[in-house]
């Protein structure tokens, strides 16, 4: 703790410099758990200081990715639950960073908010933690913000920053991409951190029950079934990599499948989906019957079940289920590459 740093002057004006200080040394247990071997830094410094083991990588490329929660942070609000949304703030940034094939290092997060109560702050962190365990990565660093007058007294946000890194040779790369490959799809834990303006829409979220267990989500509420975090597929897809070529992987968040899909295709070529094969979790068809909500448009908003796809050659398939599920993946085809392009559904 740092002694002798105290102003009553910022504490009137709504900033409490000492429960910052209170807050780092809660957290400090649950960033433990994310040391790993790179880590030259402890928390506190100016900067969180990691060194690259570079074994076995001729051409080391950094590969980053940052990227928020979104309104989701509005059901932690709600539900008085924090300490998983920090999950979804890590997994919506190494999501991102492993689909090029790179091995997510480390993270840094910012959280800004209208009152810094050190015990919620450390619980946001917590989930932070969890999410960097997860995934393989060291928290090395962060910022807490106390913004009075900026951000309600029970209100933040929360923002993340994570950095991989891959081989030159080894990042995906779809140029070899070939009409009949298959597309694998990744099971989704839910609603993952996209989507939510319209899920409050269509929920009333604020101003309805969202506590009470619903028959169609397996008993679960509709609340507790939104605030599912998101779920991480770092390990499983590393693992992957190492053992099948692999021509694309896409993340699916905000823009669905019509938007996310195409971005990880070849050029001339487009992504069959057997909508037959889909396994569409309830919620999405309690969002969509409630909100009476175009097909279409769910599959242009929601990840519908599927939070990450991969491309394999058509003989790789059973060899590349064989290893996400040995790996924890619920992992199923869900269509092949055909010529045209975008999204087509049959």
């Amino acid at each position: 703790m740092i002694k002798n740093s105290q102003s009553e002057s910022y504490a009137k004006a709504g900033v409490d410099i000492t429960a910052g200080y209170k807050a780092v040394e809660l957290m400090k247990e649950h960033i433990a758990k994310t040391m790993t071997k790179g880590v030259c830094s402890d928390v506190g410094g100016f900067g969180g200081l990691f060194e690259l083991d570079l074994k076995g990588i001729k051409k080391p490329v950094l590969v980053s990715g940052t990227d928020g929660v979104g309104t989701k942070l509005k059901l932690a609000f709600l539900l008085n639950k924090h300490d998983t949304i920090g999950i979804d703030c890590v997994a919506m940034c190494v999501n991102d960073v492993i689909c090029c094939g790179a091995k997510p290092l480390f993270f840094l997060d910012y959280i800004a908010c209208g009152k810094n109560i050190p015990e919620k702050i450390a619980s946001i962190v917590s989930g932070v933690c969890e999410g960097c365990v997860q995934s393989g990565s060291a928290l090395i660093g962060g910022e807490t913000a106390e913004m009075p007058g900026f951000y309600p007294v029970d209100e933040y946000d929360l923002a993340g920053f994570s950095v991989g890194v891959v081989d030159k040779n080894k990042i995906i790369d779809n140029t070899q991409m070939q009409e009949g490959d298959v597309i694998i799809a990744l099971k989704s834990s839910g609603v993952h951190s996209n989507g939510f303006s319209l899920v409050r829409k269509v929920f009333d979220i604020g101003n309805s029950d969202i506590t009470t267990p619903v028959e169609e989500l397996g008993g679960k509420s509709v609340g507790e079934t939104l605030l599912t975090p998101t779920k991480i597929y770092v390990k499983p897809i590393l693992e992957l990599i190492k053992k099948v070529k692999v021509y694309s992987i896409s993340h699916i968040t905000g823009g669905g499948f019509y938007e996310n899909i195409p971005r990880s295709l070849a050029k001339g070529y487009a992504a069959k989906i057997n909508k037959a094969s889909l396994q569409i979790l309830p919620i999405f068809n309690l969002i969509q019957k409630v909100g009476n909500i175009p097909e279409r448009d769910m599959f242009n908003t929601f990840n519908m079940g599927v939070g990450m796809s991969v491309v394999v050659k058509k003989e790789d398939a059973k060899k590349a289920l064989r290893i996400l599920r040995k790996h924890g993946e619920d992992a199923y085809i869900m269509g092949e590459i055909v010529k045209g392009e975008g999204v087509i559904f049959n």
